[in-house]
């Protein structure tokens, strides 16, 4: 599970990383949880604190935890 929650944060910081500069992330947290209780259920919440003068859509943290849950869905294939 280990190895998933990397490529997952990974995934995400890219995509961020991809649409504003690093200078322009003041904060950024992510998480990736997971729950086998039930089969196996996912978890990415992204925190994301932009500058002030930043221009990048607000959805952007949404965003990047979309492509989290893509990359893990993409390494269970």
């Amino acid at each position: 599970m280990e190895s998933l929650s990397e490529a997952a944060a990974v995934a995400a910081e890219n995509h961020i990383f991809s649409k504003v500069s690093k200078k322009e992330v003041l904060d950024l947290e992510l998480r990736v949880e997971f729950n086998q209780d039930n089969g196996l259920d996912v978890d990415v919440e992204v925190e994301l604190l932009l500058d002030e003068l930043c221009t990048a859509e607000g959805n952007l943290a949404d965003e990047a935890a979309q492509v989290a849950l893509d990359e893990i869905d993409k390494q269970l294939e």
